[in-house]
């Protein structure tokens, strides 16, 4: 598996200055995905952005694991939602256009 397309687990939380195990009860609650190279664990770069966010919560906020699965949650279903009005928008257009 090519390591360049993931980020150490270890550099990440040196950087953003977490512990490890954070990023193990990421995982637990099933807000990051931990892939396993070479005995050393590592994160897809794809979800840097998203686990520096979490991070952000867990600092800035204070919130815990829970709170934390929580707001993603939330987050994910105003997403949903936003994107089921902008579809029922441009449907509502088409037939306001065609009447």
């Amino acid at each position: 598996m090519d390591t360049q397309e993931f980020i150490p687990i270890a550099i990440f939380c040196r950087q953003h200055s977490v512990e490890q195990s954070f990023i193990s009860s990421l995982q637990e609650f099933g807000l990051v995905n931990i892939t396993m190279i070479n005995e050393a664990e590592y994160m897809p770069l794809d979800q840097l952005k998203e686990t520096e966010k979490l991070v952000r919560l867990y600092r800035d906020l204070g919130l815990n694991m829970e709170g934390i699965d929580v707001v993603v949650r939330l987050l994910h279903r105003i997403k949903e939602m936003q994107q089921q009005i902008t579809l029922m928008d441009n449907r509502l257009c088409f037939y306001e256009i065609n009447e």
